[in-house]
């Protein structure tokens, strides 16, 4: 399972809990931009933490084949307009 989905899991199993807490923080700052403190990080125990880790990892990853999807929707258009003149 992607740590994404586990992150929410988590987070619904318990959204009260510390844990849950920081990992709706974390996403909430990587899907908005809203400041997040890495030390938060360090009050997880060694299984959250990385999870936390993998989290950060396939944000930014997912993030590259959004840009990536984007780019070549751009270039799709673009070449049909080039077609059409």
């Amino acid at each position: 399972m992607r740590a994404i989905k586990q992150a929410k899991k988590l987070i619904e199993k318990n959204p009260n809990s510390s844990v849950g807490k920081t990992f709706s923080k974390l996403i909430l700052s990587l899907e908005s931009d809203i400041q997040f403190s890495v030390k938060d990080l360090y009050s997880l125990d060694t299984a959250d933490f990385d999870l936390a880790i993998e989290v950060l990892k396939d944000w930014r990853i997912d993030r590259f084949y959004i840009g990536k999807a984007k780019a070549f929707d751009m270039a799709t258009h673009a070449h049909t307009i080039a077609e059409k003149k």
